[in-house]
């Protein structure tokens, strides 16, 4: 087990970077696009391109940003209630968010293999292929449902959540 928490919290830890990689490419994007204004030449589907960098550092920042404590969750009604209920409350949560995950993943799947089958291209000038910037959605996707499932099990077999602890959770207002 010890082998499979460790690859888990790796696979959250490259989503993380992965994501971080879509955001640095969308940095570059911008400044090529504004170098090539600059220059007068023009650099066909640089927005389609930081659209898709967009969605791709989305999707990958969820499992990770879930891992890390960097979604919302209501911290202030969940240390209100008594042990037992707020672990009630934690396994109903992660429960519909496993159950939400899983079937965005699988209908993201089946997207992605349509685009594939019917070759749908963008709209926009550059005309790629829609599967491949679809792809990291899928990814993504699988990703955070793998880790809503985590938490899951690991709140119904332990009584307590992985997620590491926000630094705004910790604030008392003392």
């Amino acid at each position: 087990m010890a082998r499979l928490r460790k690859a888990l919290d790796l696979i959250y830890l490259g989503s993380g970077i992965v994501a971080s990689l879509f955001l640095i490419a969308i940095l570059a994007l911008i400044v090529i696009q504004m170098l090539a204004r600059w220059t007068g030449e023009v650099f066909p589907g640089a927005p389609d391109y930081a659209g898709y960098c967009m969605a791709g550092a989305s999707f990958f920042a969820f499992a990770h940003a879930l891992h890390r404590g960097a979604h919302i969750r209501v911290s202030i009604l969940l240390n209100s209630v008594s042990a037992t209920t707020r672990r009630a409350l934690e396994i109903w949560c992660f429960g519909i968010g496993t159950a939400i995950s899983w079937y965005v993943t699988w209908y993201s799947v089946r997207f992605v293999y349509w685009s594939w089958k019917f070759n749908d291209v963008s709209q926009g000038q550059d005309a790629s292929p829609l599967w491949i910037p679809q792809s990291s959605m899928v990814i993504g996707m699988a990703v955070l449902a793998i880790a809503m499932t985590d938490h899951l099990l690991h709140v119904v077999f332990s009584g307590g959540h992985r997620i590491t602890v926000d630094a705004v959770d910790q604030e008392t207002g003392d």
